[in-house]
């Protein structure tokens, strides 16, 4: 059995962070382990608390899955300081991870910065040269290659620009505010669109995280990047679609909506 480790933040509702993956993951099949940057207090409408973790504690997560059950992809999400980013770094190194897939959470949709300045200085000496991918939105993306994107041309050279930059290929999510669900991946020098259809669904929470562990498990898989990509967004999609509805603000999706079998009531 392939497996899978997710280095990010736990969501006490499950519809992002470590839930969220951990979710999406088993519904490829691929088993799943993690290891916590910080504990939130948040719903459907909001976060209400983080407690971070210690970098110490961080560090022997990680020694503890790397040394008893080794990971076939990485992925990471949102680490808010420094000093974790830099305890995830050295391990990743000393343990020759590989398939490590980097959602760079920086700047929320609504373009409020959601992690400190040293943090983000953090991220692009230490984490980003070592990813596989980046999985950035428009304005993470904004952030890394300091374009101002409005476009797809715009999407291209920001892409371009970080991919060489950082030394990774890099999946620059449109977003509705730019060309609806169609993303750009620029990987070794050229770059593919993937054209997505937009689902009316305003429950969408998690789908950054949701999208970037489903590349995780497919590279864990042995698929190619783009192979890995493709199947992703078709995930994403069908999750979305589902229509699920909880909650009383932005709800989660249903990751295990393909999900059939005897503990499953049909």
């Amino acid at each position: 059995m392939k497996t899978a480790l997710t280095i990010a933040g736990s969501d006490s509702s499950g519809g992002a962070g470590i839930q969220a993956d951990i979710k999406t993951m088993s519904a490829h099949g691929i088993y799943a382990m993690s290891a916590i940057t910080a504990l939130t207090a948040q719903n459907t409408t909001g976060v209400y608390g983080i407690l971070e973790s210690d970098p110490d504690f961080l560090a022997n997560q990680l020694d503890c899955i790397f040394t008893d059950i080794y990971p076939d992809a990485v992925k990471i999400g949102m680490v808010s300081s420094a000093a974790l980013i830099g305890v995830i770094a050295q391990k990743l190194k000393q343990y020759h991870a590989k398939n490590i897939v980097v959602d760079p959470v920086m700047v929320a949709t609504s373009g409020s910065r959601l992690i400190a300045e040293d943090a983000v200085e953090a991220l692009k000496q230490n984490l980003l040269p070592i990813a596989t991918v980046l999985t950035p939105n428009i304005p993470e993306a904004e952030v890394l290659s300091g374009l101002s994107i409005s476009g797809s041309a715009n999407m291209e050279a920001a892409a371009k620009q970080i991919s060489e930059k950082y030394g990774c290929a890099v999946l620059c999510k449109g977003g509705h505010n730019i060309n609806d669900a169609d993303d750009l991946l620029w990987e070794n020098g050229s770059g593919r669109w993937f054209y997505g259809k937009r689902i009316n669904n305003p429950n969408t929470h998690g789908t950054g995280c949701t999208l970037s562990s489903a590349i995780a498990s497919n590279l864990a898989k042995g698929m190619t990047l783009e192979r890995s990509v493709q199947r992703a967004k078709e995930y994403l999609s069908g999750a979305l679609a589902a229509m699920l509805d909880l909650g009383k603000g932005q709800g989660p999706m249903n990751h295990l909506y393909a999900l059939k079998g005897e503990f499953v009531d049909e």
